[in-house]
């Protein structure tokens, strides 16, 4: 099952997780999305579903157990606000960041504590948490969003080390991508990937259950990071961007 489905990564992900013979779900709460998802893959089971709403979550849960369960459920919905400079006092900033950590955070621990003991019934199964390049170094245009990714990639070593104490079957990935090409990414001109790339990357690491999968760009911030942390500051937040927060 895979949450934010019906476009983007999401549905690249559906479409690759398809063509290797797997059943796959998607979810989202856009149902013309979802309705032409369904159009171009009829294979696909579509389930309206808000990430970041606890009664979508749990009727979502019951659908799915009816449907007999998933062996692998990938948390990839995400959402981002519009930069507003977290220093000038703004109603919006708080608002902003409930309703990112609501669907990128909160969102995603809702769920897998519904689907957990499904998934430690079954012979094999995942959890894949898409993460961020900016869970590792913000980014001052998207400054809230990068903490949402940052509180999801803590959470998600922890859940992997507490499901190894107890002797889990339950293996947890965290996919960190670069920047890609999809809607939400259309105005921007900086290097991206293709959600091709990114989900061909993702279902490699599956396969050599490597449960920390960094792509593209991703892999090089890591490393500089680790070794030049103001570089790398200042390769994702180059001082023209400032001209965007100097009067929001």
């Amino acid at each position: 099952m895979i949450t934010g489905g019906a476009s983007g990564i999401g549905l690249e992900a559906a479409r690759q997780f398809l063509s290797l013979g797997t059943k796959v779900i998607i979810t989202g709460r856009n149902e013309e999305k979802l309705n032409a998802a369904k159009k171009l893959y009829p294979q696909l089971i579509a389930v309206k579903s808000d990430a970041g709403n606890e009664a979508d979550a749990i009727a979502l849960f019951k659908q799915v157990q009816e449907m007999g369960g998933i062996d692998i459920l990938y948390n990839n919905a995400g959402v981002g606000v519009q930069p507003l400079n977290l220093g000038i006092p703004n109603d919006k900033h708080l608002e902003g960041a409930i309703y990112e950590m609501e669907v990128n955070y909160l969102g995603v621990i809702r769920l897998n504590n519904l689907f957990m003991e499904m998934l430690q019934s079954r012979r094999e199964s995942a959890i894949i948490n898409t993460t961020s390049i900016l869970s590792i170094v913000p980014s001052l245009l998207e400054a809230t969003y990068s903490a949402s990714k940052t509180a999801l990639a803590f959470y998600t070593k922890s859940l992997r080390k507490h499901l190894e104490i107890i002797n889990s079957r339950v293996k947890v990935f965290e996919l960190l991508p670069p920047l890609v090409a999809t809607e939400i990414t259309a105005a921007r001109n900086d290097k991206k990937i293709s959600p091709e790339e990114l989900v061909k990357a993702l279902i490699s690491g599956l396969e050599k259950d490597q449960y920390t999968i960094r792509v593209g760009d991703t892999k090089l911030v890591y490393l500089l990071n680790r070794l030049f942390p103001k570089l790398t500051f200042g390769l994702i937040n180059p001082k023209k961007a400032n001209q965007y927060l100097n009067h929001i």
